[in-house]
């Protein structure tokens, strides 16, 4: 009994700890599919050599899209005229973060690890371009593009619980399309992250409350640590925000923020059905690359995490401790409060549909998505 209280404690001071910077985040995420066009964009990719690659890196860090909702958006832009390169930084750097992450890294990991996980996010995506260009043919490949109704298809099939942000008229008034970016980010964006929220934080609950203090320690310090957690985490289906509450559970119970660091870049970025798409959508060459990028730079940047905390003696448990006393616990609360009503709410449908499915033997289909 005690084990299950001391949980619960876990779980609420977690959850507390990361619903204010949560709903920040998807309040921003709500304002970026609000205004950003992604026609334009993809004219502003275009062109050879690394530049617009470089470009895509940097566009595709704060956009709240997974490893497997971010193919769509990044067919769209390709269709726009992106180049391959540009397309692949895209592909990597998008969800290897986002502004709900950053938010969420801040809270849970602490300032150092908020700001070395995009840094390492658009490192690894301009890797990846790098190598793109440099593998490519002299003669341009002529790609067929997948229309987006079969990666879709080829996503729901393998099991990816992602969903595409339905587009919203740029046509619309100003306080329509805010409207609608905010209906997004808290109905559609949050139905891909509950489930998994809800699951990451319990996870990190039960490994704050139940592991030793630094019983992991030995273990993420070894040679072949950041190895480990790149492979777990390559085939793994999960989020950038869902899995950092994983990440803080770790790291709390002795992992090195370095081994953390490239779970939180390879898990999000990689995963079976993503590798799969990509494969058939850029190539060969471009997977090996994809994958090159995203392993190496994350391996790369999990050592050189752990040497920057070691030489500047950074402390991780205090910087996780003192990242919320910024914020009044009168809007934690209320912020904590709003979450889970939200969550909550959303889990509840996808039971009932889960449910219903089974009985009726169809699909069930919520918010204009089936499941």
């Amino acid at each position: 009994m005690t084990t299950l209280v001391n949980i619960g404690h876990a779980f609420i001071d977690l959850w507390t700890d990361a619903a204010f910077w949560l709903v920040l985040g998807l309040i921003i995420a709500g304002l970026l599919q609000s205004f950003i066009n992604s026609k334009n964009i993809g004219k502003h990719l275009q062109g050879k050599g690394l530049w617009p690659a470089v470009k895509a890196a940097i566009l595709g860090t704060p956009l709240p899209l997974c490893s497997c909702g971010v193919i769509p958006a990044a067919v769209g832009l390709r269709r726009a005229g992106a180049s391959k390169s540009a397309t692949t930084a895209f592909l990597i750097s998008t969800p290897e973060t986002g502004v709900d992450s950053i938010a969420i890294s801040y809270a849970l990991l602490g300032p150092f690890m908020a700001i070395i996980r995009p840094i390492a996010a658009v490192c690894s995506a301009i890797v990846a371009a790098a190598l793109v260009l440099l593998n490519e043919d002299k003669k341009e490949n002529k790609i067929q593009i997948l229309k987006i109704s079969k990666i879709e298809s080829e996503c729901s099939s393998r099991s990816c619980g992602c969903q595409n942000p339905t587009p919203i008229d740029n046509r619309q008034p100003f306080l329509s399309k805010l409207w609608q970016g905010q209906k997004y980010a808290f109905t559609e964006l949050l139905e891909d992250l509950s489930g998994w929220l809800v699951i990451g934080l319990i996870i990190s609950a039960i490994v704050v409350a139940t592991v030793p203090y630094n019983a992991l320690a030995s273990i993420s310090q070894g040679p072949a640590a950041m190895i480990i957690m790149a492979l777990i985490g390559v085939p793994m289906y999960i989020c950038a925000s869902a899995s950092t509450p994983l990440a803080a559970g770790l790291m709390l119970a002795g992992v090195s923020p370095g081994a953390i660091l490239v779970f939180l870049l390879a898990g999000p970025a990689t995963n079976i059905a993503s590798l799969g798409i990509v494969k058939k959508e850029l190539g060969w060459h471009t997977l090996v690359s994809y994958l090159t990028g995203v392993l190496v730079v994350a391996i790369g940047f999990g050592y050189f995490a752990n040497f920057l905390i070691e030489i500047w003696d950074i402390n991780i448990s205090s910087e996780i401790a003192s990242s919320n006393d910024i914020i009044p616990s009168a809007i934690t609360w209320i912020a904590s409060i709003l979450l889970a009503v939200i969550v909550v709410k959303d889990l509840i449908v996808k039971i009932s549909g889960y449910f219903s499915k089974k009985t009726s033997g169809g699909c069930n289909c919520h918010g204009g998505h089936c499941h």
